[in-house]
């Protein structure tokens, strides 16, 4: 996988999850990433190249400007 992901992107892993899905949402990036099961909420963490060697491609990226703060309104 060349892709590169982010917080909060839904990708797809090349093994089915127990439960039948292969549709997880990355909810930690950095040296080991943590993924979760769409299906059925199970958590797992991986190393950066288990997950790189494992993940089959990125099915929907997170929304620009997500993880941003809202921006305070300047009204007086």
């Amino acid at each position: 996988m060349t892709e590169i992901f982010e917080l909060r992107d839904v990708v797809m892993m090349k093994k089915p999850h127990a439960c039948g899905t292969n549709s997880w949402t990355i909810i930690r990036v950095g040296a080991d990433i943590k993924i979760k099961c769409n299906s059925c909420n199970r958590i797992v963490m991986m190393d950066r190249t288990d997950f790189v060697r494992s993940c089959k491609k990125v099915i929907a990226h997170s929304e620009p400007g997500r993880n941003a703060e809202p921006e305070a309104n300047d009204t007086i």
